[in-house]
């Protein structure tokens, strides 16, 4: 994209029916065969990064699909990571379990670590679902076969991550562990949570050096150097505790500007999030040889956010990174949806709800993908009259872990131009809740359905 081609102005409200005669014709339909994603797996070719997205994290079909895409990479096309927008740790207990490494009795159980709000982010059926199939194609491979890892990008796990450090050292050196624990301490009371900085007393106190302490001991301590050097996986116990001394040092800094409302926290976590992926696939390509990953995160992380209307703010995105770095090796898929229902808090650290997803507002990509016809679809936005239909910023609608319809085109929505945003996109109508492993009586009980379009 040139510069002036990632321009973003204001959406149309033109309704063309020429543009949905066009996506009529490109959409590659959805039957639920495993032949559906052919042709993408064409478009995708020896890429060794394919990053797939969803436009909420409560949608059960984006998920589902994304697991479906990611078999097929791992099965096909020798993928051999699957990372999440997930905190370091907690993915971390999933990667020991599919790869046979820990005392986890099923998938369910090592996903426990998704405990902080939102739980069901992660802690779904359908992420279950897919880490028991991981575990069962790597138990099936060759004993000298490379097996398939699950890891995270987030930046939240201050504090999981500093005894995560803390535990390593203890073990590898004692008087290291000692000298970080007492850098550490200027951490203390700092909750482990998105918001923790925001109302501790500690934010008095600068703790950038002290967060690096760790960070520093594991890559100075003699004594980690010659644990490490043992065999690959005391290489690779080593490498999961310096991804958490990471996670102490940018989340430290992450929660100092949250707290003082800075605008660089976006930009911080994405940072952070690409960063963490380009040491993965280092280490991975040490370790393993040539290294293939498939991401799966929110169309927000995983887009291009110069093609956004955010890109005036100077804001990033993981997507937008990994496709600088990496050009033609990198995919970029997005999902959206019309209507149906979805789970999603009503406010942060509330439980999880089963919500009633509203019609998409008349002049967004989704409804124009709804007036294209069909269940479910995908298309390619690399071809030029696919391109040219979808360059034209429009509406295009973004839900996280929090869903309030009374204000949705203010919440919900922002300017994209998607041709450029994604160089695919799979549009599912009709969508339904993801399945929590823990369910609410919110989530139970559900939502009464509201009239559209009252309260928008």
């Amino acid at each position: 994209m040139s510069e002036s081609e990632r321009t973003v102005i204001q959406p149309t409200h033109h309704r063309d029916s020429g543009l949905v005669d066009i996506v009529h014709s490109a959409a590659h339909p959805l039957n639920g065969s495993r032949e559906d994603f052919n042709p993408l797996m064409e478009l995708i070719g020896e890429a060794r990064f394919v990053l797939l997205g969803a436009a909420s994290h409560g949608t059960h079909e984006f998920y589902a699909e994304r697991a479906a895409i990611a078999k097929r990479l791992i099965e096909e096309k020798r993928f051999t990571a699957v990372v999440a927008e997930a905190d370091w740790p907690d993915a971390y207990r999933v990667n020991r379990y599919v790869r046979a490494m820990s005392d986890d009795a099923d998938a369910a159980q090592a996903l426990g670590g998704f405990q902080r709000f939102p739980g069901w982010m992660w802690r779904n059926a359908d992420v279950a679902e897919f880490v028991e199939w991981l575990r069962a194609y790597n138990d099936a491979l060759p004993e000298d076969a490379t097996k398939v890892g699950f890891y995270g990008l987030d930046i939240y796990s201050l504090a999981a991550s500093r005894e995560a450090v803390l535990h390593y050292l203890d073990k590898v050196d004692p008087r290291a562990r000692d000298r970080t624990r007492a850098g550490y301490e200027c951490l203390d009371g700092i909750a482990d949570h998105s918001r923790g900085y925001g109302v501790m007393a500690p934010l008095a106190r600068p703790c950038k050096d002290q967060a690096l302490r760790g960070l520093i001991e594991l890559q100075e301590s003699r004594y980690v150097r010659q644990a490490r050097s043992k065999d690959a996986n005391a290489e690779e116990e080593y490498f999961n505790a310096l991804q958490n001394a990471r996670v102490v040092k940018n989340a430290d800094l992450f929660y100092r500007s949250m707290y003082r409302a800075e605008v660089a926290t976006w930009n911080l976590r994405e940072r952070h999030m690409a960063e963490s992926l380009e040491d993965l696939f280092a280490h991975l390509d040490r370790q393993r040889g040539r290294t293939k990953v498939v991401l799966w995160g929110h169309n927000a992380h995983l887009g291009d956010a110069r093609a956004t209307e955010y890109r005036e703010e100077r804001e990033v995105s993981v997507g937008q990174i990994v496709r600088q770095r990496h050009h033609r090796e990198a995919v970029l898929v997005g999902f959206t949806t019309h209507q149906g229902s979805l789970t999603a808090a009503s406010d942060w650290d509330a439980p999880p709800e089963l919500k009633e997803l509203r019609r998409a507002l008349p002049e967004s990509y989704e409804a124009l993908f709804h007036q294209a016809g069909g269940a479910g679809y995908w298309l390619a936005t690399t071809s030029a009259n696919v391109r040219n239909a979808l360059h034209t910023p429009r509406l295009e609608r973004a839900i996280g872990v929090i869903y309030r319809p009374e204000t949705e085109r203010q919440s919900h929505y922002f300017s994209a131009s998607l041709a450029d945003q994604f160089d695919a996109v799979i549009h599912l109508d009709r969508t339904r809740a993801l399945e929590p492993l823990e369910r609410s009586a919110l989530w139970d009980r559900g939502e009464p359905p509201e009239t559209y379009p009252s309260g928008v």
